[in-house]
């Protein structure tokens, strides 16, 4: 059974969800750190956590938050938003992320992308492939470019990537279904990547319906935080993936 990645996007220090990626759209749902530990607490194991003020600013801002997360929890952290240097990479890894996205930076800097994935290996580094209509959008979602995202991860495949998180923008927040028919091209294109669908999820129907697409990990944000899918329907699910 496809298995919840709860996701936690930060603004100004604080859990927001934003609805296809407008800034503008925030709202506040409270303190990331006591979110990670009820998630934790519901047997999640792992965490998707999104600097949304690094991805504005282009750098790292909310590295303290990730630290705090990463101390006090057993989650193993996947973290994006803003990692666009070295330094960027570094600050992630040093604060306790155990794997980095890196979406606008493979696609903006791919040398600089591809020694990352050299360098720390393809279980650490994941491939970020967000899309508004059927193209790679960058820094933030602020940004479009002509990069067809399905070309985009299967590129990227034949280069050592194992692992790729696919937003597609037009569902991200929501909560009316995700892409499916997306990433079962995707999935039919590299039958051997880990494809970690995101965006529109509303209910668990929704990861059963992805779940027969053979996607095998899905990242939720505001569905948990707007009661669609609840704590205890998560551990049961975790309960059953041990």
């Amino acid at each position: 059974m496809t298995s919840i990645i709860p996701a936690i996007d930060i603004i100004g220090g604080r859990c927001v969800r934003l609805t296809q990626g407008d800034y503008g759209s925030s709202q506040e749902y409270g303190d990331p750190l006591d979110i990670a530990l009820a998630l934790a607490d519901a047997g999640c194991r792992r965490l998707h956590l999104v600097d949304l003020d690094g991805a504005k600013a282009s750098h790292i801002v909310n590295y303290r938050t990730l630290e705090s997360i990463a101390t006090r929890t057993s989650l193993v952290i996947d973290f994006g938003g803003g990692v666009k240097t070295d330094e960027d990479l570094h600050i992630a890894f040093e604060s306790g992320a155990a794997m980095v996205t890196g979406g606008s930076i493979a696609a903006k800097q791919p040398a600089v992308f591809l020694g990352w994935l050299a360098s720390h290996g393809s279980n650490r580094i994941i491939l970020g492939a967000d899309a508004r209509d059927g193209k790679i959008a960058t820094d933030g979602w602020h940004q479009s470019s002509d990069l067809d995202v399905i070309d985009f991860i299967e590129e990227y495949c034949g280069k050592g990537v194992t692992q790729a998180i696919c937003t597609d923008i037009a569902c991200d927040g929501t909560l009316q279904g995700p892409s499916t028919e997306l990433y079962g091209k995707i999935l039919s294109r590299c039958p051997s990547l880990e494809l970690i669908a995101s965006g529109g999820i509303g209910s668990m129907a929704d990861v059963e319906r992805l779940d027969a697409t053979g996607i095998k990990q899905v990242i939720v944000g505001k569905a948990i935080y707007e009661g669609k899918i609840s704590l205890k329907e998560i551990e049961k699910l975790n309960l059953q993936n041990s």
